[in-house]
């Protein structure tokens, strides 16, 4: 599911925990309801639409090979607003991607799961 809508973006990129796998960047907020994601290419790296498009072609067919993780910490009750873009320049293939989103997925499963376990584990006051 796409995440959208400024205020939700915006509160993403601000509020958000950042991690970083070169070239991917992502910032990732606990949300409500569904896991929603954005993925982007930004116009001040890639100039040419075109290269933008594949750009985000590529990232989204890596996340949606990748995404059976965060499918299960949605299951469990662990919704997130996921944003990601690319940091580098040049045009990465598709290897790159992948290998990138493999690890970057892998970071945020967990950290999200260690998060929910320590929150699990204090006592109630």
């Amino acid at each position: 599911m796409r995440l959208c809508g400024d205020i939700r973006i915006a509160a993403t990129r601000s509020q958000g925990k950042r991690y970083i796998v070169w070239p991917l960047r992502a910032h990732v907020m606990k949300a409500e309801g569904k896991t929603q994601v954005m993925v982007w290419a930004p116009k001040s790296l890639h100039k040419h639409a075109v290269d933008r498009n594949r750009l985000r072609r590529l990232m989204r067919e890596a996340y949606r090979l990748q995404c059976e993780p965060l499918k299960q910490l949605e299951a469990q009750g662990r919704a997130l607003h996921i944003a990601i873009y690319n940091m580098d320049k040049e045009m990465p293939d598709y290897m790159q991607i992948e290998r990138a989103m493999s690890k970057l997925i892998g970071k945020i499963v967990k950290d999200n799961t260690s998060n929910q376990a320590i929150e699990e584990q204090k006592p109630c006051e």
